[in-house]
């Protein structure tokens, strides 16, 4: 076939179309031809039938689209006829394949998340914005608009070094927080078979100062068994033992009051004077912290302080004397009071088994600006038994893993 037997247009007569009273069509053979509008705008069109139906073909405007890309992009066409695909209906799985990839990218499922937290857990905007701005300033910009589940473990992490690079420390750990419940998020819509998310034990661990503590479960076992072999008083034996298992600050501990337990429920509510952020704190209470609990008020039941001072009942124990405690024990600069709870967070986050927002609604760190947070002590409750009784079964277990002895006769150290 010669080209003027098929294609009949030049360059300088589309070039020279012009808009008429009427619109009007300029054909260039083969189906191909471009559409001249009232107002003098030109569109390139194919017709073609399927069935014995015609249908048409939008190839783009001129003069965006030249002719000779027009008459390539028809070539296209006609060949997809040919194999008995309809080019019109082929594009439109192309475009909705390319809108599922737009959805789905790390930064669209990411905003998805933080839209769906903020109206489900009551988060304030300043929250909200505050988890947007990490994540648009130390991903977006390399990861955000990569198909989530494209995403490697390698991306992120790489990421995440970034972040601490430039000595960001804490936020790495936080922007981390955030990728995990995001891909949690991701795995929950079936559009991820696994979460890529480093664990923290691949970050550098900020400088805590006094909060030191061993975070490998290995430690963790040996922190436990040296805290039961504690030679001190019962009163502190006992709150070195329930301290990890329930990750409330030293100052809450040191001062609960008998009055503050529900036993029979296995519940603890922090009245909000007490609580940093100023408002009630339920702290669900695992069989063992019960028993601990129930063996201690024979001792100290009659008394106003769960944990009174060995120098006066009329007080509870000094805020030093848990670090002593420690201290004695071989743990000075390895290991404080408060490093119980980020033994917990970093331990239950690795695990993989809780949603982080209940892991931080246990640590009491809810948005202090969220209404729900200060009207709602018990949020995901029934989430934070199940966790604080598999967290304090997980620390027995680690605590026995020294002395379980194999078949062989080897002692098994590894938990």
């Amino acid at each position: 076939m010669t080209k003027n037997a098929l294609n009949k247009l030049t360059t300088a007569e589309v070039d020279a179309a012009r808009g008429r009273e009427k619109a009007y069509k300029l054909s260039d053979g083969g189906g191909l031809y471009l559409l001249v509008n009232e107002d003098g705008r030109r569109y390139w069109r194919i017709k073609y039938r399927v069935d014995g139906k015609e249908k048409l073909l939008a190839l783009g405007v001129y003069p965006e689209v030249s002719l000779k890309r027009a008459r390539a992009l028809a070539t296209d066409a006609r060949k997809l006829k040919s194999s008995g695909v309809d080019p019109s209906a082929e594009r439109q799985s192309t475009k909705a394949k390319r809108r599922a990839a737009a959805a789905n990218t790390l930064e669209a499922i990411a905003r998805e998340w933080i839209a769906k937290e903020t109206k489900r857990c009551g988060w304030a905007e300043s929250h909200s914005s505050v988890v947007l701005r990490r994540l648009e300033k130390d991903v977006f910009g390399r990861l955000g608009d990569k198909p989530i589940a494209a995403v490697t473990h390698a991306d992120l992490l790489a990421v995440l070094k970034r972040v601490e690079e430039r000595g960001a420390l804490e936020s790495a750990h936080r922007v981390r927080q955030y990728l995990d419940a995001t891909f949690r998020y991701a795995m929950a819509k079936h559009l991820i078979p696994a979460n890529p998310t480093p664990n923290t034990q691949e970050l550098e661990v900020p400088d805590r100062g006094r909060f030191a503590a061993v975070t490998d479960a290995k430690s963790v076992g040996q922190l436990l068994r040296a805290i039961d072999g504690y030679s001190g008083s019962h009163v502190v034996r006992t709150a070195l033992r329930i301290a990890p298992m329930l990750f409330v600050r030293p100052g809450e501990l040191r001062a609960a009051e008998w009055a503050e337990f529900d036993l029979d429920a296995a519940e603890w509510t922090i009245p909000a004077e007490r609580m940093k952020m100023r408002r009630p704190h339920l702290v669900p209470l695992s069989a063992k912290a019960v028993a601990l609990l129930r063996d201690l008020c024979d001792l100290t039941g009659a008394n106003k302080f769960v944990f009174p001072s060995e120098r006066g009942r009329g007080r509870p124990m000094s805020e030093n004397t848990l670090k002593a405690a420690l201290d004695t024990l071989g743990y000075k600069g390895q290991h404080t009071a408060h490093g119980f709870r980020h033994m917990a967070s970093t331990l239950l986050h690795d695990s993989r088994k809780f949603r982080s927002e209940v892991i931080e609604r246990q640590l009491a760190h809810a948005d202090k600006n969220s209404i729900r947070a200060i009207y709602n002590a018990a949020d995901y409750l029934e989430e934070r038994r199940q966790m604080m009784q598999w967290w304090s079964d997980r620390l027995e277990t680690l605590a026995a893993a020294d002395n379980v002895v194999s078949l062989n006769g080897k002692r098994q150290g590894n938990a």
